[in-house]
């Protein structure tokens, strides 16, 4: 992805810079070919004569935000059955685009796959890092691997369609090592599998179950970590989420039931969480109307309340916690993603600051690339927000892309408010 040339200098709003620190107050941010070249108090700023100038106006200046779970290929869909039969891959491809596009819109600047179909994401990171379309920096997964019989195989043998176009279904260590050396060959990042599995299945796979063996959770952590990449995994039950912690997971997703033992584990590697919690809430407020049953809302409230002691046990313990996870279904629809982060303060007690945090340095430190991005530091890339608003008063106002004055990534002006009055910075070419 390429970075702007010249000085962009923000000015007349507090800064927020992503690490946890306290806002600084009538703040300056520099922008110099595509950096950040100062970020702090207007009066220690250097003299930018020549810089473009933009006036935040009393708003809020920070750093992009960072969707640590994001599934561009899935298309607000009410059943997971449509995810795998209802449009072939161009169709999902051209929607992938268009959710790509929306993410960026809404000031997210970065994300890290949680899992596509089709391998999508591979591409769909290289057409974005090409400035052929625009979206998020993308670290990409591809897809997923279960154990037979687990959460995601749902199409039943009688159909013989299998499930190759979302999962890879496993049986046994080897054929779990077989689907992470497809994967690799794939181009993929990060490899994401389903050890447990979640309320969405009541009947055979709910929350407090297993979908994986250890033996198949370590063989992919055997081939996956030979080449390089990085497993996650969808863990629920206290089980699942100690299996991937001893088996070498790199990161766990959702983590809903964890003890002390896991907490313990899970500190002494230094393995971030992506909580994905927002969802259960979502789902538990709006389930009936999409036609959820009963027991599927009950077993969300459940690991909504156990979700979220969780993060606050991870939090208080000094862990790593990205914000997003699960946007793309119908109760949550691509472009309501920062609903996470004022669920996470009006719901589950963190602060704005550490709200914040978690949305852009934790979910860079997931990406494996805090050395970047993240934080509006000096030396890192300018993925900058600028909101019409004090987001320490009000963090809801990071959802309505009204609010979003600017959305820079690189230095380019890609979204906002001021770029659809003024129509500056178009896509680089």
């Amino acid at each position: 992805m390429k970075t702007a040339t010249g000085t962009t200098l923000f000015y007349n709003g507090q800064l927020i810079d992503g690490t946890g620190a306290a806002p600084v107050p009538n703040a300056a941010v520099v922008v110099t070919d595509g950096l950040i070249t100062y970020a702090g108090p207007a009066a220690d700023a250097p003299p930018a004569t020549d810089a473009r100038q933009i006036d935040a106006q009393g708003g809020t200046i920070m750093p992009g935000l960072i969707e640590a779970h994001i599934h561009l290929t899935y298309f607000n869909v009410t059943e997971l059955q449509d995810l795998d039969i209802k449009y072939p891959v161009e169709y999902v491809t051209l929607q992938s685009a268009v959710n790509a596009k929306t993410a960026l819109e809404c000031g997210y600047t970065s994300a890290r796959s949680g899992g596509c179909l089709h391998n999508i994401d591979v591409w769909m990171k290289k057409a974005i890092e090409e400035d052929l379309i625009p979206g998020p920096r993308l670290t990409a997964s591809g897809r997923e691997i279960c154990g037979a019989g687990g959460l995601m195989d749902w199409n039943p043998d009688y159909r013989k369609i299998g499930m190759e176009g979302i999962v890879f279904i496993v049986n046994g260590a080897e054929e779990a090592r077989a689907a992470v050396r497809k994967l690799v060959k794939d181009g993929i990042e990060w490899v994401k599998t389903y050890p447990t599995g979640d309320a969405a299945s009541p009947d055979i796979n709910d929350h407090h179950t297993l979908c994986m063996t250890f033996e198949e959770m370590h063989a992919v952590v055997e081939i996956a970590h030979n080449h390089g990449l990085k497993v996650t995994g969808h863990c629920r039950a206290t089980e699942g989420i100690r299996n991937a912690l001893l088996a070498g997971y790199d990161a766990i997703e959702h983590g809903t039931f964890m003890d002390d033992e896991c907490l313990e584990l899970l500190l002494k590697r230094n393995v971030p969480m992506c909580p994905g919690l927002g969802f259960e809430l979502f789902s538990v407020q709006r389930g009936k109307e999409f036609g959820l049953p009963q027991r599927v809302i009950d077993g969300h409230q459940e690991t909504l309340e156990a979700g979220a002691e969780s993060c606050r046990k991870v939090l208080a313990a000094g862990g790593t916690i990205g914000l997003g996870g699960d946007y793309g279904f119908g109760w949550t629809p691509h472009g309501t993603y920062a609903q996470e982060l004022t669920f996470f303060v009006n719901y589950v007690g963190f602060s704005v600051l550490d709200t914040i945090r978690c949305a852009t340095l934790d979910g860079a430190k997931m990406m494996g690339r805090d050395h970047e991005l993240g934080t509006l530091q000096t030396g890192k890339l300018a993925d900058v927000l600028v909101v019409d608003g004090d987001v320490m008063k009000d963090i809801s106002i990071l959802e309505n892309r009204d609010k979003l004055r600017v959305v820079m990534q690189g230095g380019f002006i890609k979204a906002g408010t001021l770029l659809s009055r003024t129509g500056c910075d178009p896509p680089a070419k």
